[in-house]
Formats: C-alpha cells, sequence, structure tokens
C-alpha cells in the first residue's frame, strides 16, 4: 500500500472513530455490523416475526431518511442511503428505525414514556403504510414538513456553496476534501469516458448523444460516518450540450459499493456485484434516488455514482419535544412502510400486517417482540458507546 494511502486510511479511521464517539445518536449511524450482532443475541430475537423476502435499507436510521429530488425535480422523502440494501426480512428495518428513535429520544432527555408511545407510533404509521387508502396517511410532522419546504426551494447555488464553496469550477482542497493521486485521478478521468457511464450521465443530464462531458475538477470526499474509510470521491462535471448553450456543472458523488451487514433471506436472488445490487435496492426501495444511480467500477472497486441535487437533505433534529418526538415516529415508520408495500402485492400486505402486531385490529400497543428488542438493543448500545468512548475518546486511549 503506498504511503500516501495508508496514512488517509489511518486518517479516516481515526476520524471516524472520534466522530462515533460525539453522540449515542452518532454510535448508533457508525456501528450497522454491531447492531445486527446484538439483535442476534437478543432473547426476543427469535420471536420477531419474518416478513416476505424483500429490498429493505439494511440500515434504517434516522439520518438515512430525507428529502429526495427525483431526475424532474419532484421531491419526497425517502430512503436516502442504500448501502446496506438486501433482501431479508422487513422487520428488520423497522426494529433498526425503533432504536434509531429510541437514542434521538434520549438526547432530547423525553422520558422512557415517550419513547413507549414512539414505539407504538410506530407500529401503526407503518401499518398505516399497507392500506391502500391514501386518505389514512399519518399528518406529516413540522420537522420533517420544514425540511421538505427547504428542499423544495433550493438550486445549484445552494448546494456548490455548501459542497464546494462557490459556484467556480473548482473543489477546494481542505478538510472535507483531499488531493487525489495521479493514478486516483486518472481513473475517474476514464471512468467517464466508459461509453455505459456516458450514455447514463447524458440521459440523466437529458442532452444528446453527442453532448462534451469533462471532469472540471475532482477530489477524494472525507464525508459520512459509517463510510469514512471507504473509498469515496467527489468529481465536478461539466456537460454541453443544454438548450441555454452554456456548460452545465453537475457535482458527482463516487461511492466505494461494499458487501452488506444485514443477514440475507434465504435464496436471495440478488445482483452479485456490490454496487449492482445497492442500485437495484435503490431502485425498488427508493425511486428518486435510485432512478439516478449509476453502478461502475473505479481501481478494480464496485463504486455507485450519483448526481447531488439541491433538494437531496437528511432530516436532522437537535431536539425533539414530546409530541414531535411521537409525531416524527409515526411519520417516519410510514415513510419505510411505503418503501416496502410498493413490493408486496396486496394480499402480502395484509397478512404480512397482521403477522406483525400479533393480531388484527386497533389496539396501537406494540407488540411485546418489537418493545422487548429496543430494549435490549439501547442497553447493549449504551454499553458499547460507553467502551468506544472510552477505547478512542480518551486522551491516550
Amino acid at each position: 500500500m503506498p504511503n500516501a494511502t495508508k496514512l488517509r486510511a489511518e486518517s479516516l479511521a481515526q476520524r471516524r472513530n472520534l466522530k462515533m464517539a460525539e453522540s449515542v445518536h452518532a454510535y448508533v449511524r457508525g456501528s450497522t455490523a454491531q447492531f445486527y450482532e446484538w439483535l442476534e443475541a437478543s432473547p426476543a430475537y427469535k420471536d420477531i416475526p419474518v416478513g416476505p423476502a424483500i429490498w429493505i435499507c439494511g440500515d434504517c436510521h434516522l439520518g438515512n431518511l430525507g428529502p429526495l429530488a427525483d431526475a424532474r425535480g419532484k421531491v419526497d422523502v425517502q430512503m436516502r442511503d442504500l448501502d446496506q440494501t438486501i433482501i431479508s426480512n422487513p422487520a428488520f428495518d423497522l426494529i433498526r428505525l425503533g432504536l434509531s428513535l429510541e437514542t434521538a429520544a434520549r438526547s432530547s432527555d423525553l422520558p422512557g414514556v415517550t419513547t413507549a408511545r414512539m414505539m407504538e407510533a410506530m407500529i401503526d404509521g407503518y401499518g398505516r403504510a399497507l392500506t391502500i387508502d391514501e386518505a389514512d396517511d399519518p399528518p406529516e410532522p413540522s420537522v420533517v414538513r420544514a425540511v421538505r419546504r427547504t428542499a423544495a426551494g433550493r438550486r445549484w447555488r445552494h448546494l456548490a456553496r455548501e459542497r464546494i464553496d462557490g459556484v467556480e469550477p473548482t473543489i477546494p482542497v481542505g478538510k472535507r476534501f483531499w488531493k487525489l493521486g495521479r493514478e486516483e485521478r486518472g481513473a475517474i478521468d476514464a471512468l467517464f469516458e466508459d461509453p455505459t457511464v456516458l450514455e447514463r450521465v447524458r440521459r440523466l443530464a437529458d442532452v444528446g448523444e453527442g453532448a462534451a462531458v469533462r471532469v472540471a475538477d475532482a477530489a477524494y470526499w472525507r464525508k459520512g460516518c459509517s463510510s469514512l474509510g471507504r473509498a469515496r470521491y467527489a468529481a465536478l462535471l461539466g456537460v454541453s450540450g443544454h438548450k441555454s448553450g452554456n456548460e452545465h456543472f453537475a457535482l458527482v458523488d463516487i461511492k466505494e459499493a461494499v458487501p452488506t451487514l444485514a443477514p440475507a433471506a434465504n435464496n436471495a436472488a440478488m445482483p452479485r456485484d456490490a454496487a449492482q445490487r445497492v442500485v437495484a435496492g435503490a431502485k425498488a426501495l427508493a425511486p428518486n434516488l435510485g432512478e439516478r444511480m449509476i453502478p461502475a467500477r473505479l481501481l478494480g472497486k464496485p463504486v455507485v455514482l450519483r448526481e447531488l441535487a439541491p433538494q437531496d437533505l437528511k432530516i436532522e433534529i437537535e431536539q425533539f419535544s414530546r409530541k414531535e418526538a411521537v409525531q416524527a415516529a409515526s411519520y417516519l415508520a410510514f415513510v419505510v412502510g411505503k418503501a416496502h408495500a410498493r413490493q408486496f402485492r396486496a394480499e402480502e400486505r395484509t397478512a404480512w400486517h397482521r403477522r406483525l402486531v400479533g393480531r388484527p385490529g386497533g389496539n396501537l400497543d406494540a407488540p411485546s417482540w418489537f418493545w422487548r428488542c429496543i430494549v435490549d438493543l439501547a442497553a447493549s448500545h449504551e454499553a458499547g458507546y460507553l467502551e468506544h468512548c472510552r477505547r478512542f475518546a480518551l486522551p491516550g486511549g
């Protein structure tokens, strides 16, 4: 391994560990592998109902839901990170979101009874998504509505200001973006000369077959929490051929695709290539995102390309009130339920709902298996977080 690459990997690993120590909720985002280990060790694991094998997010925490624009700019709240997508039991997404919301409630100093109400609201919201009647949709909470409105009003200049500190076609090297080695830059240039990638880029940019596409700039991108340490690049593309006659710029995220950590369903038929798996799952779960993604290979690794849209935002909640927490739990579980439900046949929806709650009817008490999973995971997560802080956040740790 070249010395510069080794130093980069060590720096990213250190940054990832420190970032995970910042808060209990940050630790949730970076501990996907531990989540499935803790879940399997829980006495409640054997009681988790097994739903129809469908594409699931696999890492369905609060930060992985938010407004996403489709290729035409329409904004919907969907799953926004499908790195861990896999064909598996849909109950895993519900449990992962439940743990994420529990830690968010605890970070907001909300009492345990509020967490219990949130879990009830999650089952209610998810169940509504399995019904056909859209009039039964839960109300969009104010915290989500505010993010959606912000997303709808955003344009390229907002993205450029946040990501590249201006609208000029350069990526500033510094804290977020690191200089590329010669081999990396050459590989990125070659990637956008590949006929298959070029065809998809032109189609997404809505330009003709002969439109010129150039890599105006590129850099290594130190981004994310769970993704820190993987190959991650930003490429600023210049695309000609628009009706205006001007060159159009697009910021493309190039992200290494890795094997999933969630357990796959028996005999699940999925692409063997990790990038193709991620794109297939995204198309099933988050069409707005999936239609903008391109699987490819870079320096021998599977990668996923997607243009960053100004409207793509995550839901970030610093503090929940009790009312907001319960409303958000219902609505976000509903979003997850919609992503699952579009993959079910009508009769599967009804059967899965009954299996999930353990009984038909309107009692909103969270099923015992769900509550016990969240309680067990909360305990394991707290112990894991404190030990992580002791190891990595203390001086000399």
